[in-house]
């Protein structure tokens, strides 16, 4: 039991305060999340990111393993979750929406607590470094699809991709840890990234708060079914499977990366889909309202699976 209440109280109740400070502000105050949107896409978030490599330590062998089987992950999800979304009839732009929230993970500001809380400073880093390669493929991948549900295709549309200055805190990042010229921890440049990234983490859900406050929950809640069995259900077995495949030579590296595959949909997705994407998604429901009510579903479930997930990986029943 007291397992239960810290998962719940270090990976999931900051969640749920903050976007219910969020719902709460979006009932009382008629608020514009565009600016907010853009200010954390092309601000926030590149900062987080570039502090998060700079400043993490493993090994260029686990490096490599991990990238490798994110991207596997990532790749495999979104095609799961394409051929889904058209064997079953979806059309654009649900489509994308479905195969953004199916395939990209909440592996940021819930899976790096949480595995920080499950596996220790080893599951810290394997989250970070997680973080990093989906990223990558989240701000260049993943925008392409979010501004294909808006009607924009081919390359036009990559190169509107390029434009998001996250690929480059990447490249930046990495670069300078390759030539050495990453900054103290404790200097001044350093401690403003931080400060500036870790402004992401409560902006996103308060962003996801304000969204929520409008939605049709009623008919949101009808439309999400497939994108929560992918998420929770088939995600899950997905990144253990690419976990034995992948060989992981550390034992407590493989279960956080598979426990970061297993977190709830992420919340990035409901941002470039304000950002890029199509308005409509059919009945009277937008691709906003369904992306927020998405992430809402598979966090609630993620409390009781996470929970269990955890056990088996602990037990070495999965990896």
């Amino acid at each position: 039991m007291s397992s239960l209440l810290s998962i719940f109280a270090t990976a999931i109740l900051p969640i749920i305060t903050l976007a219910g400070v969020g719902v709460l502000i979006g009932r009382l105050r008629d608020i514009d999340i565009g600016p907010l949107n853009t200010i954390t896409v092309y601000v926030f978030v590149p900062a987080l990111i570039f502090h998060s490599i700079a400043t993490a330590t493993f090994g260029g062998s686990t490096l490599a393993r991990i990238g490798v089987a994110t991207a596997a992950y990532l790749v495999t999800m979104v095609v799961l979750a394409e051929v889904v979304g058209r064997l079953t009839g979806e059309s654009e732009p649900v489509l994308s929406a479905l195969v953004l929230v199916s395939a990209f993970p909440n592996s940021g500001n819930y899976g790096i607590p949480l595995s920080e809380f499950a596996f220790g400073p080893e599951g810290r880093s394997t989250a970070v470094i997680y973080l990093t390669v989906q990223s990558v493929l989240l701000y260049t991948g993943g925008i392409y699809v979010a501004q294909r549900s808006g009607g924009t295709r081919g390359l036009g549309g990559m190169k509107r991709a390029l434009k998001i200055p996250l690929v480059y805190a990447v490249a930046a990042a990495l670069l300078a840890r390759y030539l050495g010229v990453v900054p103290p921890a404790g200097s001044t440049a350093m401690a403003t990234l931080e400060l500036v990234g870790n402004a992401s983490i409560p902006m996103m859900l308060l962003i996801l708060g304000i969204q929520l406050s409008d939605t049709d929950y009623g008919a949101a809640l009808s439309s999400v079914g497939k994108a929560t069995v992918l998420k929770m259900g088939v995600a899950p077995l997905v990144g253990a499977g690419i976990a034995l495949l992948v060989g992981f030579q550390n034992t407590t590296v493989a279960r956080t990366f598979v426990l970061e595959c297993a977190t709830p949909a992420a919340i990035t997705p409901l941002l470039l889909v304000v950002e890029f994407g199509g308005e409509s998604a059919g009945n009277g429901l937008s691709v906003a309202e369904y992306v927020s009510t998405t992430v809402l579903v598979t966090t609630l479930l993620s409390v009781p699976i996470l929970t269990v997930l955890i056990a088996l990986l602990e037990s070495g029943l999965l990896v």
